[in-house]
C-alpha cells in the first residue's frame, strides 16, 4: 500500500507560520530604522529650531529669501525684514534654516 501525500506531511503548520511572517516583521524593523525614525527625528529638530527663533536671528525661509527677524508674533506669524525699510510677514513653519544667531540680551 502506498501512503498519500497528505496523509505523508509531518504535523508543522504552526511553526511554518511563524517562519513566514518573520521576513516581514524583519522588513518592518529595517524600514522604521533606516525611514521612518530619522524622519521623525529631523521633524523634532525642525521644531526646536523654529520655536528658538528670536528677534535679530538671520533666517532663510523656503522660498529662499534670506532676512532678519524684526518681531516674533505669538500667532506662529514672523516679521522679517528682506531689504532696509522692506518688511514681510511670513509663518514659523516656512523657516528652513537660522543663519545666524544672536545672543539673548544680558538682564
Amino acid at each position: 500500500m502506498f501512503a498519500t501525500p497528505a496523509f505523508a506531511q509531518t504535523a508543522g503548520g504552526a511553526a511554518s507560520a511563524f517562519t513566514s511572517f518573520v521576513p516581514l516583521i524583519l522588513i518592518f524593523a529595517i524600514m522604521y530604522f533606516l525611514l521612518i525614525r530619522p524622519q521623525q527625528k529631523k521633524l523634532k529638530d525642525h521644531k526646536a529650531m523654529v520655536e528658538a527663533v528670536r528677534r535679530g536671528d538671520q533666517v532663510v525661509t523656503q522660498g529662499g529669501i534670506i532676512g532678519k527677524v524684526v518681531k516674533v508674533k505669538e500667532d506662529g506669524e514672523l516679521e522679517v525684514e528682506i531689504a532696509e525699510g522692506v518688511k514681510v510677514r511670513i509663518l514659523k513653519a516656512t523657516i528652513v534654516q537660522v543663519v545666524s544667531k544672536t545672543e539673548p540680551a544680558a538682564a
